[in-house]
């Protein structure tokens, strides 16, 4: 596919989708917030790739949204611009404009090359891990423009960070570095910026020769559920996989690799 403002790359079972309007400093407009759709549902259905990588071009991962780039005028037509008309036999929560990574099957990892700012931030937190470079800087930045916490941004930013420090950073909008970023939760790793690109893909590596695609979607789906259900709805699910899985050729291999101490050739996720 022919990507103007994302650049799309599949390599050793990781793909990449990077933001690319580094003049810009990869702010959001309606070109790339469609073009990013297109490419994160592109990354899951492609057969070659078990992992996706989100990052940012140039000095930016997102510095948000580029108004003046958003076609329309009137705010709540912003309201009924959808990535794609809505499936009503899947949870609708996770089918917002800006929040649906939690809806692919494949893990998603944020690599946050620098600057993260208000919906940029939405994007980050939308990933399932985020690691950051020890240069970058998160600002939910709403209330100093005037605005409230758009699309999602307090409940899924309370989730993340808890409760009290989600308030501190909307009410405050102030500025975050990475260390601190680290220590909130708003991050899972931080590393020196020449290594951010090696360690994150060390991972997604690892990730992707060890661990069965199956699995990753379910235990995936399993926490992303967590919000909407009690314990007893969780133990339940659970168990109703736990009977699939056990009985499941992923579980063979997986078993059968252990005690053969190689890595394991699990099958690509059908669903």
């Amino acid at each position: 596919m022919d990507f103007k403002t994302i650049r799309y790359v599949v390599d050793d079972r990781v793909a990449t989708v990077t933001l690319h309007r580094p003049e810009q400093m990869n702010a959001l407009n309606d070109e790339i917030v469609a073009e990013l759709h297109e490419a994160m549902s592109l990354a899951d259905r492609d057969r070659a790739a078990r992992v996706i990588v989100l990052t940012g071009a140039g000095r930016a991962f997102c510095a948000g949204g580029d108004i003046s780039g958003f076609g329309a005028t009137d705010p709540k037509a912003l309201l009924t611009k959808l990535p794609r008309p809505l499936d009503l036999n899947r949870r609708v929560d996770y089918q917002m404009r800006h929040i649906y990574f939690p809806r692919l099957r494949k893990p998603v990892i944020g690599m946050i090359n620098g600057a993260t700012a208000g919906l940029g931030l939405i994007y980050a937190l939308a990933c399932d891990l985020r690691f950051a470079s020890d240069t970058a800087v998160f600002t939910t930045a709403f209330a100093r423009r005037g605005l409230s916490a758009e699309y999602g941004m307090a409940w899924i930013l309370a989730r993340v960070v808890g409760q009290a420090n989600a308030l501190d950073l909307l009410l405050s909008a102030r500025k975050v570095l990475a260390p601190e970023a680290k220590e909130l939760g708003l991050v899972n790793k931080v590393f020196p910026a020449a290594t951010l690109a090696d360690e994150t893909y060390a991972y997604a590596r690892e990730m992707a020769q060890w661990c069965s695609p199956r699995s990753m979607r379910v235990i995936k789906e399993q926490v992303h559920e967590v919000p909407f259900q009690t314990l007893h709805e969780a133990v339940l699910m659970a168990d109703r996989d736990m009977v699939v899985s056990n009985a499941g050729a992923d579980f063979r291999e997986g078993t059968a690799s252990f005690r053969e101490k190689r890595p394991p050739r699990f099958q690509d996720d059908e669903e």
